[in-house]
């Protein structure tokens, strides 16, 4: 005999009376069915006192239909009545607590009225979240957020309350979706305030906001989790987190390409929608400048104009040299206000570029470079005198100059000229850096500013394999944490090398695929094509893998003086291991991957503290001051009494070479010493001439005046002219250029 529907109401109503059975329904509504144990414990009663009492609720609620029992599992669930009934007790809550709306300052900068469905749908959309668990979590959420009695709220207060709910019920996975990318207020406030170093300008705010959003996206999204989870933890330094995804770390440019086609600025941002192919040397600088800066925009680091004067050449044929200078030290100065630029210097123009095509006025061939020696040679003597008088006060940073050292700059009189010239501007307080290209088979060698190499080793064509490509990204590899970690097992220590060397070569794929994927939305200017020919080969970038911290390595294997045998050996295994991986990995992907043993500053020094916050000063080996440790990532040179000391141990070519096929760093430190150009000039020649040195710069620290716009070499603690303290800058012009 059926229940009379009001008998049945009274029924419900009369079981939902009791707080003890309403308790049970809505742990069965939030946890799903449970055990009789699991009941009581949920309920914290005491099964052997309060067994008969929880019994007689329980069939209350059997009876009233709103559980039921599963004979297999013996768990009790939610009817679709006692489903009714929590829905209908949740509005009923709602009603009561809703004295006044609640008002929420939604992501979209509007004020809403507080909805539960929203969150529900949230959870749906963004962690792919079921409608039913969804519903429940946001149900949930609701019922906190209305007992805070909270009349105004935020997005993301809801979005926390959301999480910390997660959390407590064991769903990870969701809230590592649902987490909120931003700063802290305080942070932001402390960007505001210009409360850090690196802030000095509105624009400065807004970029370091936008890094710190951007790196935990990839951190939290782009990357896996292992990889995440070793750039935080220090096992490696992801560079350039911020623009991973979205730009290549630096480009090699080929000015032959704009020259002959112009530009087209169509897909970019730029008001100038195009520029003709340049008529004559000013515009030729223009269309220069133009290529770096919107280039500058689709870069994450530095841009390299490679055969810069001879590419140049033939716009200065026939051109008054006091124009020539003129027109140079207004794109010099315009350089400046760009991004880390380096000009690539040829003293003599080489025999596999004499003999191209020039591309002169209008896009037209004019004859070959050869025809154009003389320009060439002129328009490198008018950079350096125009780079030597604007560094003689203040120091001059950019654009760094290379110049590259073929055998004709030692024989060549006017070769020579030229090289003095570079040694000059070292002198005067100037930025240049040594490409040495004397050993057979690297005459088509190409250095960028930053010390990377490209070879024509992919396609074996210099133009190629060196130019209209560049570096796609870098990852560092801590070199002393592994050794830390492995406890001087030097077999433990390949074994973790060979870890770390396949993350980060999982890093760089990561990279790679998201350009390929999104490249011409991303870049479009160095993605841009004429006819079928696209400027920016993508395929052809190096991937470097960093190696951080070489010489605290050694030291913690084999102590501040390591026997030079032992140490040998250890790295002979080492690079063994990593060139028979970057080797393996390269010819697998049919791409360049290289490792490399190049300045990063950030990396050395976040890497350093890391490592000491886990380990302590005591057993972490590392240069610098207890203020400021960092790990080294170059092979510093200290000249003594103005030479080379004999006693310099700079592993044998073989090892060099497999460490620093993706490039690497000689920096001769001149420990505040004046040298004139010819004793500077001398001491190149010897270094370049050693088959261990490819690319080398000197370094002086120098100290700069505002107040009487001065210059010193050495770190100065009162200025020598006017007295001043509180105007000084210094400059390192290694490091921090």
């Amino acid at each position: 005999m059926s229940v009379p529907h009001r008998v049945r109401g009274v029924r419900v109503l009369k079981a939902v009376s009791s707080s003890l059975r309403l308790q049970i329904l809505n742990f069965l509504f939030d946890k799903g069915p449970l055990s009789y144990t699991e009941l009581m414990s949920s309920l914290k009663m005491n099964p052997s006192r309060d067994a008969g009492r929880f019994a007689y609720h329980l069939k209350f609620l059997l009876k009233a239909d709103l559980i039921e029992a599963d004979v297999e599992t013996r768990k009790y669930g939610l009817t679709e009545l006692g489903k009714m009934v929590i829905d209908v007790a949740d509005r009923i809550e709602k009603s009561s607590s809703k004295s006044k709306e609640i008002l929420v300052r939604a992501s979209r900068l509007a004020l809403e009225e507080f909805d539960s469905n929203k969150i529900a749908s949230s959870l749906i959309k963004e962690a792919k979240m079921s409608a039913e668990l969804a519903q429940k979590v946001a149900n949930e959420a609701e019922k906190r957020l209305l007992k805070s009695k909270t009349k105004y709220m935020t997005a993301p207060l809801i979005r926390e309350v959301v999480n910390t709910i997660l959390i407590e019920k064991g769903m990870e996975e969701y809230r590592h979706k649902l987490t909120r990318l931003g700063l802290p207020v305080h942070e932001v406030t402390m960007l505001v305030e210009a409360r850090t170093t690196d802030i000095q300008d509105a624009e400065s705010i807004r970029n370091a906001a936008g890094d710190a959003v951007l790196s935990e996206y990839m951190l939290l999204k782009v990357f896996p989790r292992d990889i995440s989870d070793a750039h935080l933890a220090g096992l490696l330094h992801i560079s350039g987190l911020s623009s991973w995804i979205t730009k290549p770390s630096e480009v090699v440019h080929d000015l032959r390409f704009f020259y002959q086609h112009g530009l087209n600025l169509e897909k970019t941002n730029a008001f100038q929608l195009s520029f003709s192919p340049p008529q004559n040397l000013e515009s030729a600088l223009s269309v220069t400048f133009n290529v770096l800066m919107h280039s500058s925009n689709e870069t994450a680091e530095a841009q390299t104009l490679e055969y810069f004067n001879v590419f140049l050449a033939p716009f200065a044929k026939g051109v008054d040299p006091q124009r020539i200078k003129e027109a140079l030290q207004l794109f010099i100065s315009n350089l400046n206000q760009i991004m880390d630029t380096s000009l690539c210097l040829e003293l003599s123009i080489p025999n596999f570029i004499a003999d191209k095509q020039a591309i002169g006025p209008l896009g037209k061939s004019i004859g070959k470079y050869e025809d154009f020696a003389e320009e060439a040679q002129l328009l490198a003597s008018a950079i350096l005198d125009t780079l030597v008088e604007q560094c003689q006060r203040k120091p001059l940073l950019r654009p760094k100059i290379i110049a590259k050292i073929r055998t004709e700059a030692f024989v060549d009189e006017r070769a020579k000229a030229l090289l003095l010239k570079v040694h000059r501007l070292v002198s005067d307080k100037g930025l240049a850096y040594f490409a040495s290209l004397l050993r057979k088979g690297e005459e088509q060698t190409v250095f960028s500013g930053l010390g990377h190499k490209f070879m024509p080793d992919l396609n074996e064509d210099w133009e190629t394999d060196t130019l209209r490509t560049g570096v796609l990204g870098s990852v560092a590899v801590n070199l002393p944490r592994i050794a830390y970690e492995c406890e001087k097992d030097e077999t433990k220590f390949l074994d973790l090398l060979q870890e770390r060397l396949e993350m980060a070569a999982r890093a760089l794929d990561i990279k790679y695929a998201a350009l390929k994927q999104n490249g011409t939305r991303l870049l479009p200017f160095l993605l841009q094509s004429v006819s079928g020919d696209q400027y920016f080969r993508l395929e052809n970038t190096s991937r470097l893998v960093n190696m951080v911290g070489l010489e605290e390595t050694l030291e913690s294997f084999y102590g501040r003086n390591p026997q030079d045998e032992k140490a040998r050996r250890f790295m002979e295994n080492m690079v063994q291991c990593i060139s028979d991986f970057t080797h393996k990995m390269g010819k697998k992907r049919m791409k360049r991957l290289h490792s490399s043993v190049l300045p990063d500053v950030e990396a050395a020094e976040r890497l350093a503290q890391l490592d000491i916050d886990r380990f302590g000063f005591g057993k972490v080996k590392y240069s610098g001051t207890r203020e400021k440790p960092f790990y080294s990532t170059i092979n510093v040179l200290h000249l003594r009494e103005g030479l080379i000391p004999p006693d310099h141990r700079v592993f044998d070519t073989k090892i060099m070479n497999g460490l620093q096929a993706g490039g690497g760093l000689i920096v001769i430190e001149s420990e505040g010493t004046e040298h004139q150009p010819n004793e500077l000039m001398s001491l190149t020649k010897q270094v370049a001439e050693d088959p261990r040195s490819e690319f080398f710069t000197y370094d002086r620290k120098l100290t700069y005046c505002s107040n009487c716009e001065e210059s010193w070499v050495g770190l100065l603690h009162k200025c020598p002219s006017c007295g001043a303290t509180g105007t000084l800058t210094f400059y390192d012009r290694f490091m921090y250029s």
